[in-house]
């Protein structure tokens, strides 16, 4: 079993310090430091990076970190410290993108439907500004189906967890360590980096685009995906111009 270095360390025991304080103090810290839509009265500046630390549950932190541990430390092993921070934080500003875009496109889409229904900008405004709580909408009929529950969602449902920085991870991980067989609580048997990841952003990829999750709801799949893809473009770009064999320290 790989022990776990300094700089994971450091990570893990921050992520629970968030955690731990969330439930200490309530929705205070949770409102401050989760990732809002860019135009919600409850964005920060700081949020794309604080969200990274901010987790759902203790199940959805326990998965995060483990991974971070066991997916992230052969990477930092490659890598050195310095390389593999830059990577982890890239890959979630990444995600960060890639999940902002796909809320301003469905902000965007259900602002111009409902003006092309009649309501003026600021009647919009004042219908967005009264369902600021997480998870609230209006159902709107003819918005048509599921429109109404995806602007207001994309809208006033912060984002939290360093998942996106750790799908790039696993990207990462599946592109240096193909063959590398792994053994999973939910798969009874070793499957291959090279084949268990592309089902797992296939799977993503799914819940994105139709609604449905076999893993609940509330999971922000295009953030996984993002961090997946800007994980992959950093270490492809990286093993493609040798600078594998460079440690950042």
């Amino acid at each position: 079993m790989r022990q776990i270095s300094e700089t994971i360390k450091v990570l893990v025991i921050s992520n629970v310090l968030f955690f731990l304080g969330t439930l200490v103090s309530g929705d205070a810290i949770y409102q401050i430091f989760s990732l809002y839509y860019f135009d919600n009265p409850q964005f920060s500046y700081w949020q794309p990076l604080t969200h990274m630390f901010m987790h759902g549950g203790w199940m959805h932190l326990l998965f995060n970190m483990y991974a971070l541990w066991a997916f992230g430390a052969p990477l930092e092993a490659q890598w050195g410290r310095s390389k593999f921070l830059f990577f982890y934080f890239s890959a979630g500003l990444g995600a960060v993108l890639f999940h902002s875009l796909v809320n301003w496109y469905y902000v965007s889409q259900g602002i111009e439907t409902l003006m092309s229904m009649g309501m003026t900008a600021q009647e919009v405004g004042e219908l967005l500004n009264n369902t600021l709580t997480p998870g609230s909408y209006r159902v709107i009929p003819d918005m048509g189906p599921g429109m109404d529950q995806q602007l207001f969602t994309a809208y006033n449902t912060p984002a939290v967890g360093a998942s996106g920085a750790i799908y790039g991870i696993l990207v990462a991980f599946g592109m240096l360590y193909p063959h590398v067989e792994l053994m999973l609580i939910f798969v009874p048997f070793p499957i291959k980096a090279k084949y268990f990841i592309p089902i797992l952003l296939a799977l993503d990829l799914f819940s994105g685009l139709t609604g449905s999750s076999l893993f609940g709801q509330n999971i922000a799949n295009w953030a996984h995906l993002g961090g997946a893809l800007f994980g992959f473009i950093m270490a492809y770009y990286w093993r493609k111009n040798s600078f594998n064999d460079k440690r950042w320290y």
